[in-house]
């Protein structure tokens, strides 16, 4: 007689879910489960096909051979199993996720995002789920979305660390730098040493020209791990452009000593010495940089500028040409060795290449867009109108208007256009018709424009034939003239103008500019020395209160008519290379200039005259870049002049 086997409690036959060895669907997909969590995933895909082969419909056990299918990184078959089980039950959230993870491993991103939203639609709080769009979006480039699914996370978890960052990520991607910025810095709130965090935020900050604020990033970043070669990079070019040189020169040279081999760092750290005035040191970085990535144009611009400033000019051409040739819209380059070859009197090839100005960034022209031609000496003139308008600084605007006489020898009326505060100065020279003041009076119909700065061009300015007129700029009126006279009281001894500094912001202002306590020899001298320095800074300021031998009537001086007319009661104007000597050498005024090693390119090399203005005298720096040999040799120069004064 044959016995039946028992059946375990609580089955019967034919039932879903019956094994012959007792195992249930449940109790199967939940070892699958246990199974996938110890890695043992043949065993577990094992446990999901019992558990299908008991109940082929079980959304559990669907589910569970997806999930092994994904630790199996068999992508197809992770979606073929989610799938099914969404099949069952369209509402089921966990499975729209398991589809998501399965397209994402697929490559199938914009599934996987669609996956995701259903999901999400089904449970709206979940916070994992959001978690996985928000870095899929990201990863898509979809950041806009990215950012809405980081805000609606945050909302379930305002301290999440990761959230915020991705935050970050995605808005910096967009260029919303500001919010970027709020965004890494709620994860430096959060977690104050998140290195990543500190650098993205210092990033960002530089990228939007706010140094101070990216240095204290870094300084954070820096704090928690000091040795970033990118970190202290990027802090010493925030440095650099905040003019702090040394405290650049440490970080740039720590970031070079802990990564020699990156091109990038080494052409950062020449750049400071670059401004160090450290020349041969920066030609060395430079060669290091070019070594290792020969093909970057930039790296040879910059040794091409090292070069030039240690007068090593023929090197230095052939470092401009070689940018050019890899790079021919460099356009740094060519305005580099425009100015090198105008410094060096090669004017046929350096006034072109000066347009190159143009398109440079950190030049500062101003550029106009006019609906009528720009004029080149191309087309005669003869019955046109023409408007000549400034577009670099006062120096420049003051040198470039003598052309305007040029101009209206050409048949042309002339209408001039500069700064308001030069317009009342400017309106008396010869052959202008009309001087307006930029972006205050309108302008007129014109046939034909051309900027200040490119007449020389257009006359094709050589040494020999520049237009050196003793004094082009109108005498000022005798009236103003007459005030400042009385000002000075008696003419007993002679009358000496001082400006020590010029614009802070100009790029080469630490070479050209002095503290008006290194002119202290001159102010031993018998003369009556008359300060014609506006805005003096505040160590400056301090000295000149307490140099009685230095009459200060500058709070009185009003415009450039008034600083003319104070320069024409004087005998003698001694300054640095600002617009002061540009408007006393115009108004013929005996005028010493004070120039660096390396001067601007309009004063030329190696001689003691200016072939721009015959009453100019030069005092140059030698190799040394010392302004207390200059000032020696000014004192020797002055002291001669006091005496034939004196004598007289």
């Amino acid at each position: 007689m044959k016995h039946k086997p028992r059946r375990p409690a609580g089955t019967s036959p034919g039932k879903s879910g019956s094994s012959r060895h007792g195992d249930t669907t449940d109790a199967l997909c939940a070892a699958a489960l246990r199974l996938l969590r110890a890695g043992q995933l043949a065993q577990a895909e094992d446990a999901c096909r019992r558990a299908l082969t008991l109940d082929a419909a079980s959304i559990d056990a669907l589910h569970a051979m997806g999930q092994v299918c994904l630790a199996l990184k068999r992508a197809d078959d992770a979606i073929a199993w989610f799938a099914r089980a969404i099949r069952q039950n369209i509402s089921a959230s966990p499975s729209f996720v398991g589809l998501a993870q399965a397209l994402r491993l697929g490559g199938r991103l914009d599934e996987a995002i669609k996956a995701y939203d259903r999901a999400l639609q089904l449970q709206p709080d979940a916070i994992e789920s959001w978690d996985a769009l928000g870095e899929l979006l990201q990863l898509t480039g979809r950041h806009a979305e990215a950012a809405l699914a980081c805000d609606r996370l945050l909302q379930l978890a305002p301290d999440r660390v990761a959230t915020w960052f991705r935050l970050g990520e995605v808005l910096d991607a967009q260029g919303r730098r500001d919010e970027a910025a709020l965004a890494f810095d709620q994860v430096l709130e959060l977690t104050p040493d998140h290195v990543d965090a500190a650098n993205r935020a210092g990033a960002v900050h530089f990228d939007a020209g706010r140094y101070g604020e990216a240095i204290a990033r870094f300084d954070q970043s820096l704090a928690a791990q000091p040795d970033q070669p990118g970190a202290l990079c990027l802090k010493g070019i925030s440095l650099r452009r905040l003019r702090r040189y040394d405290e650049a020169h440490a970080s740039g040279q720590r970031a070079h000593a802990l990564s020699p081999a990156d091109p990038d760092i080494a052409n950062s750290y020449g750049c400071i010495l670059q401004n160090l005035g450290r020349h041969d040191q920066a030609v060395a970085a430079f060669d290091k940089a070019i070594a290792i990535r020969p093909q970057v144009a930039d790296f040879h611009n910059h040794r091409g500028t090292s070069l030039a400033e240690l007068h090593r000019f023929d090197e230095a051409f052939a470092s401009f040409e070689r940018a050019v040739a890899l790079k021919p819209d460099l356009a740094d380059a060519h305005w580099n060795a425009a100015l090198f070859r105008l410094l060096t009197g090669d004017f046929a090839r350096g006034w072109a290449a000066r347009e190159w100005g143009r398109k440079c960034r950190a030049v500062g022209f101003v550029e106009r867009s006019f609906d009528v031609p720009m004029w080149l000496a191309d087309a005669p003139l003869a019955g046109k109108t023409i408007l000549l308008h400034s577009d670099e600084g006062l120096g420049d605007t003051i040198q470039f208007a003598r052309y305007a006489t040029m101009v209206a020898a050409e048949g042309a009326r002339v209408v001039l256009e500069v700064d308001g505060v030069l317009q009342p100065l400017m309106s008396g020279i010869k052959g202008v018709a009309q001087c307006l003041a930029r972006g205050i009076d309108a302008l007129p119909v014109i046939d034909y424009h051309c900027p200040l700065s490119s007449l020389p061009l257009a006359f094709a300015t050589r040494l020999d034939n520049i237009p050196a007129a003793p004094c082009y700029l109108p005498r000022p009126p005798a009236e103003r003239c007459e005030r400042w006279e009385q000002r000075l009281g008696p003419h007993d001894r002679m009358r000496v103008g001082l400006v020590w500094s010029g614009n802070p912001m100009h790029l080469n202002d630490h070479n050209r500019s002095m503290a008006l306590a290194r002119l202290a020899p001159l102010l031993a001298l018998d003369a009556q020395f008359v300060s014609l320095q506006k805005d003096p800074r505040p160590a400056d300021k301090a000295v000149l209160a307490d140099r009685r031998d230095i009459l200060d009537l500058t709070a009185d001086i009003r415009d450039f008519v008034d600083t003319a007319a104070l320069i024409d009661r004087l005998d003698l104007v001694v300054t640095v290379d600002t617009s002061v000597a540009h408007l006393a050498g115009a108004l013929g005024k005996p005028t010493w200039i004070m120039l660096p090693y390396t001067p601007d390119y309009r004063w030329l090399l190696g001689r003691a005259d200016s072939p721009w203005y015959p009453s100019v005298r030069l005092f140059r720096q030698d190799e040394h870049r010392d302004y207390e040999t200059v000032v020696a040799r000014v004192h020797d120069a002055l002291a001669q002049q006091i005496a034939a004064f004196s004598a007289n």
